[in-house]
């Protein structure tokens, strides 16, 4: 009797999962909660999950003290970086253009263009604003079923606790 292969669920990380991953522990509550759901997701799930970045992630994750860039680059060193094509510029820019979000954070819609064009099954954020929104969701959902694309789930570390 075959086995079927078991895949491993595809993860896109975002920038802000990262950073709470390296960072100093905040004197703030929610953050450092948010940092410590960080560390025990990137420890014990992540390794149950393909992992995936993007270009968007490096650019964001190389800015500020250098210090701190150089344990955000070491964390994520062997992490596929996809591609970014024609097609999934166009999607961020309908997506930006639909959701309405300030220009500064015009990158966190190409970090849902690149997970939704390359199929992945979650995108995992802590910018519960721009990108993990109930109406961003929404608005997502809706462009994607326009343009055939199927919806990664988009949630939090503390979201995505078990695959």
């Amino acid at each position: 009797m075959e086995t079927d292969e078991v895949t491993m669920p595809t993860v896109y990380i975002e920038s802000t999962v990262i950073s709470y991953y390296t960072g100093k522990p905040s004197r703030d509550l929610i953050v450092a909660a948010h940092q410590e759901l960080t560390r025990e997701w990137w420890e014990t799930i992540l390794p149950k999950c393909s992992p995936f970045i993007s270009q968007f992630v490096l650019d964001e994750i190389s800015r500020g003290d250098q210090e701190a860039v150089n344990k955000r680059i070491k964390a994520v060193e062997g992490i596929p970086l996809l591609e970014v094509v024609e097609p999934i510029v166009n999607l961020g820019l309908e997506y930006f253009d639909t959701i309405g979000v300030p220009g500064k954070a015009r990158t966190d819609a190409f970090h849902i263009a690149i997970a939704v064009y390359h199929g992945l099954d979650y995108l995992v954020t802590w910018n519960c604003t721009h990108i993990a929104g109930a109406r961003v969701r929404g608005i997502i959902e809706k462009i994607n079923d326009e343009h055939e694309f199927d919806s990664p789930i988009i949630c939090t570390p503390e979201e995505l606790m078990e695959v």
